[in-house]
């Protein structure tokens, strides 16, 4: 038994794009990507997937039925 908790995955449900928009949030330091959805109401991020690779991205796209246009980038 570990005294640390691992963290749940988080799994947005189906999306409207009027209500989320699709954000890849980057750290200018590290380099690292993280994809997710800003509510377009009260621009709260849901971090969904870490991106890694390409095919992360790829995946990322293909499950929410978007393209890699449709995303926005934050810095």
């Amino acid at each position: 038994m570990s005294i640390f908790r691992k963290k749940e995955k988080k799994h947005m449900p189906a999306f409207d794009l009027k209500e989320y928009q699709p954000v890849i949030r980057a750290s200018i330091c590290t380099g690292e990507k993280v994809a997710g959805f800003r509510s377009r109401e009260s621009g709260k991020f849901e971090e969904v997937v870490m991106i890694a690779t390409a095919h992360d991205l790829d995946e990322f796209c293909r499950t929410y039925g978007i393209t890699e246009k449709d995303i926005k980038k934050e810095w």
